[in-house]
């Protein structure tokens, strides 16, 4: 199964693979119907979770019903336990990069929120656009979702700077990215052009960086105030295991 989906992964354009998955979840997550694992986001729990990767492929870790992964399911339990999302009374303006599945329909269906999805390629989104130049006002959203999506950037100063400028003075910027702990400083390197390389040494072949600890300076230079987020050391060890979550992952969650 590992290389079945290391295949997929790496052969199916990203736009139609998530069209080909409303036909496959409802199938896998039947066929993996269990109690072994839960995925938090809708409560369904498998057997098991699928492999995921396009390179070094991880067990247990994409959920069969929701297509979430580690980094959702966190996500989604922290805006559920610390902060209001679900639960504002005053309408809230979302902007969201790079919709995923998992979440897309979830948002769109919260009355309290005035969804806006945005992303140069993704079916999902309602603005396609560039986020290093982005068609929104200053100061126009209180809560933007950025997921795994610097890591694409080359230029991701100037992407940093236009989700700093279209955010709302006092607004939450959640900017998740793959982060390598144990680095100091981030790594990049353009000379390794071969694809197969790039996915070996930066986990996918369109990642053009590994970043470091130094990614929570780099946007408190942009402007924003940094919170590391260690939340799954305030969740209890079993429903880390539960919940297939990454111990130990970082959410930087800013502010303007």
């Amino acid at each position: 199964m590992k290389k079945l989906f290391k295949l997929i992964l790496n052969t199916i354009p990203r736009p139609i693979l998530i069209r080909l998955s409303y036909i496959a979840r409802p199938i896998l997550a039947l066929a993996l119907k269990g109690d072994a694992f839960t995925d938090p986001i809708d409560e369904k729990s498998f057997r098991m979770f699928l492999p995921y990767g396009y390179g070094t492929q991880r067990n247990n870790v994409l959920s069969p019903s929701t297509l979430s992964l580690e980094r959702h399911r966190l996500l989604w339990l922290y805006l559920n336990d610390k902060t209001d999302f679900f639960t504002s009374k005053e309408k809230k303006k979302i902007l969201h990069f790079a919709p995923e599945q998992a979440f897309y329909k979830l948002f769109r269906n919260q009355k309290n929120l005035e969804y806006t999805t945005t992303d140069l390629f993704s079916p999902l989104a309602d603005v396609k656009a560039d986020i290093c130049n982005l068609p929104f006002e200053d100061n126009q959203y209180d809560v933007i979702l950025c997921n795994h999506v610097l890591e694409h950037i080359p230029d991701d100063t100037k992407a940093m700077q236009e989700l700093f400028r279209v955010l709302k003075p006092g607004g939450m910027a959640v900017l998740q990215i793959p982060q390598d702990l144990s680095r100091a400083t981030t790594f990049a390197d353009d000379s390794i052009t071969d694809q197969k390389e790039r996915a070996k040494i930066f986990g996918q072949y369109d990642h053009v960086r590994i970043y470091g600890r130094d990614y929570f300076d780099k946007l408190r230079s942009i402007g924003f105030n940094v919170i590391e987020e260690d939340y799954t050391n305030e969740i209890a060890p079993e429903l880390v295991e539960k919940y297939c979550l990454a111990k130990g992952e970082i959410i930087p969650v800013c502010f303007k």
